[in-house]
């Protein structure tokens, strides 16, 4: 029988060896601490119950439910591990060799990706264009590789030196990250980045981003109906989009550069790690509803618990060489377990124990911290520079970048509040005055024929009449202008199109805007 929780496998300097999962944290007797450093290579089965790893002289594997050893292989120069689907096949790698049993004939083959989980078996082909054709991106079904119709979707597309490619637990569709070394047009010196969706079934998309600059991270949902996307120059959004690429959720933007679903897919974790501060999200994904917004600092690993409640993150070498450790969180925020590795000693690597999926259920989400005997950390807040001649002046408030709300956050056009009683009071003064301007031009042309009553016209439609005065008639110009973008902007947001924040604001200006052209208009 499975363990309660999972096991955690951390391997250093301090060597290789186990520790229980939550609520303990105490060293495992699963497995007898492996000293020495040496060991560099382990992995678990896909189902957890087997474990294997290197230790410079063999390569061993224990059932970690008995806790008893299996196997034992002279192997001193293996240096990657992995178990078959069904545990019942360790491939190990040293020397490279070459042996096949099918063959996929397509020249140029820059890269390609198998599909994940059982048979029938898929891979996603990589060939880069060249003298003017386009890249593609084609599916196979494995083994029909032969023939001009073997291929279940193709996808071709330029502007692409490299492709990163990802399929969905389900095997039905793969996101490919295109990227060039150069962005031509000057906007980012790390180049430039599209996002294609391809499904087995034939369809194919460009990915719409509505905010421009890099594609930091795509990740799939495990339910493979929906996936998540964090892009644009910083502070970078985050966006929510289904199967047929439309947005489904727009978190805003913040720093970010990373995303994480949980094994159940019902959290997502939005995090800014490498060169930002290690600021994390936490969301409710089926509300979405904000959760946490705990801080990992120094991270360069993060993962989520097989139980879909606890998260683990880790600073580890080479990428750093101090402050190496791991802490392990609860989705609400609270740190649960902490440990530092000793100043003189590193860690290389520390991983959940694997389970298969049904094994935790998905529980209800709690929006309240849970306790914890580790105090919380309150990260240090780094102050902007200020030069020396500003050391000594007020600080204004203004900012580089302008920040968006996630989108059940934002303002929506027409919900304008309430005039106060003053406000209420000024504007009828306003009108009469409007109206006393209006009777007294009547008075003073009494001859004039009357004027003809106007046609029907759309709301905010512009009319053509001068005022005789130059700088009045341009005023109306520009604010006629105004108003008819105002109304293309509204006709874009019926029809669903998501407005960015600006937008919006130009729509809550329409009514002073119509006012400001009215008494231009009026002469008042």
């Amino acid at each position: 029988m499975a363990p309660s929780t999972p096991l955690l496998t951390v391997q250093g300097s301090e060597g290789l060896y186990m520790v229980n999962g939550p609520p303990h944290f105490t060293e495992s007797t699963v497995f007898p601490r492996e000293s020495g450093k040496n060991c560099k290579t382990c992995t678990f089965s896909n189902d957890g119950t087997l474990f294997a790893w290197g230790n410079g002289e063999k390569i061993n594997v224990i059932n970690v439910t008995n806790k008893g050893q299996l196997h034992s292989f002279d192997l001193p120069k293996a240096v990657c591990l992995e178990f078959s689907p069904k545990n019942t096949v360790l491939a190990t790698w040293q020397p490279y060799t070459n042996t096949f049993a099918n063959k996929l004939h397509l020249k140029k083959i820059n890269d390609f990706v198998l599909s994940p989980g059982p048979q029938p078996y898929k891979v996603a082909v990589y060939v880069p264009g060249s003298k003017g054709a386009p890249s593609f991106v084609r599916l196979y079904q494995y083994p029909n590789f032969d023939g001009p119709h073997a291929a279940l979707a193709n996808k071709s597309f330029f502007k692409a030196d490299k492709v990163t490619m990802q399929w969905n637990k389900k095997a039905t569709a793969v996101l490919v990250i295109a990227s060039t070394d150069v962005d031509k047009t000057g906007a980012s010196y790390y180049g430039e980045q599209t996002l294609h969706y391809i499904a087995t079934n034939g369809e194919s998309a460009v990915v719409q981003l509505p905010k421009n600059g890099p594609i930091y991270d795509v990740v799939w949902n495990s339910s493979s109906t929906e996936f998540c996307a964090v892009y644009g120059f910083m502070p970078a959004k985050a966006t929510i989009f289904n199967l047929k690429c439309d947005p489904v959720f727009d978190f805003g933007t913040g720093p970010r550069n990373a995303a994480y679903y949980s094994p159940h897919g019902h959290i997502l974790v939005l995090a800014g790690f490498g060169n930002l501060r290690g600021q994390m999200e936490v969301w409710d994904v089926k509300n979405y509803k904000l959760i946490s917004k705990p801080v990992a600092s120094d991270s360069t690993y993060f993962a989520w618990c097989p139980d879909g409640e606890h998260i683990l993150t880790a600073t580890c070498a080479p990428r750093l060489r101090v402050n190496n450790g791991y802490k392990i969180w609860h989705y609400t925020g609270s740190v649960l377990h902490k440990y530092d590795v000793p100043s003189n000693a590193e860690l290389w690597q520390v991983s959940w124990q694997p389970f298969l999926d049904g094994i935790f259920p998905e529980k209800a989400i709690t929006y309240q911290a849970v306790p914890s005997n580790i105090p919380s950390e309150e990260p240090k807040v780094a102050t902007a520079y200020r030069p020396p001649a500003l050391r000594n002046k007020p600080v204004t408030n203004s900012k580089l970048h302008e920040e968006e709300p996630p989108q059940n956050m934002k303002p929506q056009p027409g919900n304008e509040k309430p005039l106060s009683k003053t406000a209420l009071k000024n504007q009828r003064k306003h009108e009469a005055k409007k109206a006393a301007k209006q009777e007294a031009r009547s008075d003073k042309s009494p001859d004039m024929a009357p004027t003809p009553a106007p046609q029907c016209t759309p709301r905010n439609a512009i009319s053509q009449s001068t005022s005789g005065d130059p700088e009045i008639d341009k005023k109306i110009k520009n604010l006629k202008k105004k108003l008819k973008a105002i109304e293309q902007l509204k006709e874009q947001a019926a029809t669903g199109k998501q407005l960015e924040k600006n937008q919006l604001e130009k729509i809550q200006k329409e009514k002073a805007l119509l006012q400001e052209l009215e008494d231009l208009e009026l002469g008042i």
